[in-house]
């Protein structure tokens, strides 16, 4: 059923027919979440302006990513295995949570704050749901996980460079490491940094200090590529400048986070130019 340049995928019963409502994009088959998230003038005006701020970063050493909705597009198979199973315990009176509820609520945050929502007051069981429903991501992503368009391209550009790297994540460590290996990415990141193994979890900065304490890089010398709202909180608050990924959030929404500039994906324009800039600064 097409509507707007838009179709449905069908979220039946079986996790193996997952379904969204997306948008497809003239340059890529893969769909994306169809939120509103076209970039209004004024907001692309204050990007352009923005992109300028990763010059002052040459020579630059390290590239620093965040993993859900960052580096794959896994956002559909986590609200998938939530709606399902906050319906079982009669979570919003088992009605089915929405999109929107799912970004508002659940969307990049560590899994004590999911837990918490699940079951105020009572952090164990909420946590033991948590692992729960991260185990039926794992099932579906196993192989339902598709890289955002362009990922090979900005990690060519990345390597080619000889940068350290980084996955920087609130998402359980088997959780990184399952997305990032299906990816082919194991022995493209120098490092994989997990929110809940730090001291505070993102939007905290912590997980973002202790990854450039581990590649031992500096905050004047680096950037952070980020999709959700918790995510550019962290990297803004660790110093560095935080390209946005406007893949699931609403653009307005990410913008208040303070991002240098927000893209649609790696093959974005926007990107290519400020990367190009960076570049010219670094061989002046």
């Amino acid at each position: 059923m097409t509507m707007n340049n838009s179709f449905l995928l069908r979220f039946p019963s079986s996790p193996n027919n997952i379904s969204w409502q997306v948008k497809v994009l003239s340059s890529t088959n893969s769909p994306r979440l169809n939120l509103n998230q076209t970039l209004t003038k004024a907001s692309s005006q204050n990007c352009v302006q923005s992109m300028s701020s990763l010059t002052r970063l040459a020579p630059l050493e390290a590239v620093l990513f965040d993993v859900d909705g960052t580096l794959c597009d896994s956002d559909p198979l986590h609200y998938y295995a939530l709606r399902e199973m906050l319906q079982k315990i009669g979570f919003n009176g088992g009605a089915p949570i929405t999109e929107e509820y799912f970004i508002k609520t659940f969307a990049g945050k560590h899994s004590g704050d999911t837990a918490l929502v699940v079951f105020p007051g009572d952090l164990e069981r909420g946590l033991k749901f948590v692992e729960d429903k991260e185990e039926m991501f794992r099932r579906m992503a196993a192989d339902q996980l598709n890289p955002l368009t362009g990922l090979g391209k900005v990690r060519k550009w990345v390597e080619n460079h000889g940068l350290k790297r980084a996955a920087v994540t609130n998402a359980p460590r088997a959780n990184a490491e399952l997305m990032i290996s299906k990816l082919g990415l194991s022995d493209f990141f120098d490092a994989i940094i997990i929110g809940d193994e730090c001291e505070h979890a993102k939007p905290h900065p912590d997980p973002y200090l202790k990854a450039l304490e581990i590649l031992k890089a500096s905050k004047d010398h680096a950037f952070v590529f980020e999709d959700s709202v918790s995510g550019i909180k962290a990297g803004v608050a660790a110093g560095m400048p935080v390209i946005g990924l406007a893949t699931l959030n609403p653009e307005h929404l990410l913008m208040e986070a303070k991002p240098a500039f927000l893209i649609e994906d790696y093959e974005d324009p926007k990107l290519w130019a400020a990367l190009e800039e960076l570049d010219k600064a670094g061989a002046r």
